[in-house]
């Protein structure tokens, strides 16, 4: 897993409540067991057409928007059935963190463990930041998970929640498994003091 320590970087808009694992990543495209070709399918039944021509007037292919890899969407973002295919498309297509005003807990696990930042964020500050990205696509959000805030463009810090286990797991830049090998010394140890 790709660890996560700071990020700045440009926000793409997506202000609809709701939405679901479905929309993210269409189960047709579910059939692989990895993540080859899924960002194709990251919210292809609103980025293409009925011809499969790109629908212009959706946020993802809309050049101004190429460079964010912050999403700020609506609120309830990934409900719906459980699918780690959801994050992983997010992530295909450059996504580093979301930030909405809740997350269904079966996507924002997903995302903690693959290492997609969920950010979740009060309805003013999420308001402020759709505003921000729809007008100025350049203007960028800093987040710091250490100290687990989120600075946004006028200088403002705000706040926002994680597990000290996921956020451990994130700035180290391993996922669970990961973590357990990486006690493998103090297991060993533990073994060996207590077979004696």
């Amino acid at each position: 897993m790709e660890q996560f320590t700071t990020l700045t970087a440009a926000m793409m808009p997506l202000p609809f409540n709701d939405v679901d694992t479905d929309q993210i990543i269409p189960a047709s495209y579910l059939k692989v067991i990895n993540k080859d070709g899924l960002v194709e399918g990251l919210f292809s039944r609103w980025r293409y057409q009925k011809d499969g021509s790109p629908n212009p007037d959706f946020v993802l292919n809309q050049p101004r928007f190429a460079a964010a890899q912050v999403l700020v969407a609506g609120e309830n973002f990934g409900c719906g059935s459980s699918r780690e295919h959801a994050p992983w498309a997010l992530m295909g297509w450059g996504f580093r963190a979301v930030i909405s005003t809740s997350f269904a807990d079966i996507f924002r696990n997903n995302s903690l463990k693959n290492g997609l930042l969920p950010i979740i964020v009060d309805e003013e500050t999420q308001r402020q930041l759709l505003s921000l990205a729809e007008e100025d696509p350049t203007c960028t959000v800093a987040v710091d998970l250490e100290t687990q805030t989120l600075t946004l463009p006028d200088g403002r810090a705000v706040t926002f929640p994680i597990d000290g286990f996921s956020k451990t797991c994130l700035l180290q830049g391993v996922d669970q498994l990961g973590y357990l090998l990486g006690l493998d010394e103090k297991i060993t140890a533990y073994e060996t003091a207590y077979e004696k």
